[in-house]
């Protein structure tokens, strides 16, 4: 008589210890879900210092319409080797390298990470990183408060009213822009997100009038022209990560003459 099978037990100490050597590379792309996330863009009050930030290749939106990502990744299980990180990012829509006729591609001008292996891997990409920052999102009574801070500073605040989670799902691929060294690159990252409902934008901040990033501030009245709460983000990052020819950079200065 044979004997009877025994169930199978997974020794997940041998996966841990992969995972360890996989996180000291931090090969891409990295797979990030349910992260919280406050997504937004809106017409800044000195268009005219928009467009400095841009480098020679790019042209801003005709109203130079700015965005801004605030989100929290609160737990290492959400990431594929990242870690638990906050972000903010803040940048520029451009103009002619767009990934939809609704969504334009993106400058990133600004990058604050409480990771610091995050902020080296996205460094290598070209993202503008900054050290010692952090974001915070409290969401209470249906109000959401997203704080970003630079080497414990408070810089910029966006408060809005939020409602539940609903059933509707945002699903695209964004595509940010970036130079390393003289080359203009490409990035193009796959995210899905779950939406609040009822989301109302009431005051953007930027406390700090001594600040570079003041530049982007919102003009007055706050006219915020597109924007998503994630109560569930996922995202790759990078994704496909390529440079851009002089013969798609010149298509997209030609599409704005």
């Amino acid at each position: 008589m044979s004997e009877p099978l025994m169930p199978y037990v997974y020794d997940y100490s041998i996966v841990d210890e992969a995972e360890k050597v996989m996180m000291a590379k931090l090969l891409p792309p990295q797979l990030v879900i349910d992260s919280r996330m406050l997504y937004f863009g809106w017409v800044p009050a000195d268009p005219d210092a928009v467009r400095r930030l841009l480098p020679r290749e790019l042209r801003p939106q005709p109203n130079c319409q700015v965005f801004m990502n605030q989100y929290e990744v609160d737990r290492d299980e959400q990431t594929s080797h990242l870690g638990a990180y906050t972000l903010t990012y803040v940048g520029v829509d451009v103009r002619g390298l767009d990934v939809s006729e609704v969504v334009p591609a993106r400058w990133w001008t600004h990058y604050w990470t409480s990771n610091p292996e995050m902020g080296e891997y996205a460094a290598k990409t070209g993202a503008p990183t900054r050290p010692e920052g952090h974001t915070v999102l409290e969401l209470k009574n249906d109000v959401l408060v997203a704080t970003t801070f630079d080497k414990g500073r408070a810089i910029i605040r966006t408060t809005a009213t939020v409602g539940p989670e609903g059933d509707d799902y945002v699903r695209s691929h964004l595509r940010y822009i970036t130079k390393v060294g003289s080359s203009v690159y490409s990035g193009r990252y796959p995210a899905i997100g779950r939406c609040a409902r009822d989301l109302k934008f009431t005051k953007l901040e930027f406390l700090d009038n001594s600040h570079d990033v003041y530049a982007l501030r919102p003009k007055d009245p706050l006219e915020v022209v597109w924007g998503f709460y994630f109560t569930k983000a996922a995202f790759c990052y990078p994704g496909g990560f390529e440079p851009l020819t002089s013969d798609e950079l010149g298509s997209a200065l030609a599409e704005v003459k």
